[in-house]
């Protein structure tokens, strides 16, 4: 049975975005599943659009921050000042006390900055001064970042990489969808426009109904099968971690209930095996050399791994 308060959101949300369902549905997914999400494109296609449309379809608490240089760690996480009049240190909370953190071109800040997010993006909690603080529930980061060699960007690490749930590409939109934003349709629906059709309570009660979505011992076989796949590949030096698998059970969950069942199939791993592990594998000399894309050596795995039965509850 479709869920008639996730579809209320994706239909604000395409509102404010047009031409881009696919993705749209995917970082839905991925929220519905508690992860966060990287989106790695040029300028200019709409990626803080999307986020700040989620932010207000779910009535969620939103902060923003365009990463630079310059930005520091304390602006994150927050400091603590000496108050002269009480004699004691009081916490000012940075900007990721919120329910959705748009971390804006992320990969333009130094590493010292990024390696900030580390803790709250893995535990949900914050430690300054060596007290640890819970960030707001729900709590999702939503990143942008350039793609590489662009001016001024720097390689996020491994170990953050790894933490974001999905990583996709929205890319430029289509013939039709760019003529009915030059027509003006994207202005006239703006983020502003987006009507709240979910309560943060309501979203926190959703994310519960996906973590019970049944999935069959062959399921985990199968997505276990294809993790330790990457971890064998000729052309791939780092393969997916055990972090990864759980990533891809999850999102495979959301993925079942946003297409409107209580059970898992096959296909769900399908659809979202892509946006799950290309952004956690790192590719070897030999596939650089032979120009290799990733998303061909992982469409290889996926047609290689044989698929389970399905099994229904």
């Amino acid at each position: 049975m479709y869920d008639t308060q996730a579809a209320a959101v994706i239909a604000e949300v395409q509102k404010a975005v047009t031409g881009k369902d696919d993705c749209i549905r995917k970082a839905f997914a991925a929220i519905l599943a508690g992860g966060h999400i990287l989106i790695e494109d040029v300028p200019g296609v709409g990626k803080t659009t999307l986020a700040l449309a989620f932010s207000r379809a779910m009535d969620l608490n939103n902060h923003r921050v365009q990463f630079t240089p310059d930005v520091m760690p304390a602006d994150i996480l927050g400091f603590s000042m000496y108050q002269k009049d009480t004699g004691q240190f009081v916490y000012h909370p940075g900007t990721v006390m919120c329910n959705l953190f748009l971390a804006d071109e992320i990969n333009r800040t130094s590493p010292k900055t990024q390696s900030a997010l580390l803790e709250v993006m893995e535990e949900g909690m914050v430690t300054v001064d060596g007290v640890g603080r819970e960030v707001p529930k729900p709590f999702i980061v939503m990143a942008t970042q350039n793609p590489k060699g662009s001016a001024g960007t720097q390689l996020l690490p491994e170990s953050q990489l790894d933490r974001f749930m999905i990583c996709m590409s929205m890319g430029y939109p289509d013939m039709k969808a760019e003529v009915a934003i030059a027509k003006g349709k994207s202005l006239r629906h703006s983020p502003e426009q987006v009507q709240r059709v979910l309560s943060t309570y309501e979203l926190l009660q959703m994310q519960g109904r996906v973590s019970d979505i049944y999935m069959h011992d062959n399921i985990y076989q199968y997505i276990t099968r294809l993790m330790q796949a990457t971890r064998k590949n000729p052309y791939i030096e780092l393969g997916v971690s055990p972090r990864g698998t759980i990533a891809c059970v999850r999102m495979v969950r959301a993925w079942a209930f946003l297409e409107g069942r209580d059970y898992c199939v096959p296909e769900d791993v399908e659809a979202v095996f892509l946006d799950v592990t290309k952004h956690r594998i790192v590719l070897n000399t030999k596939a650089r050399v032979s120009h290799v894309p990733a998303e061909n050596i992982l469409s290889g795995i996926l047609s290689e791994i044989k698929q389970p039965a399905s099994y229904t509850p």
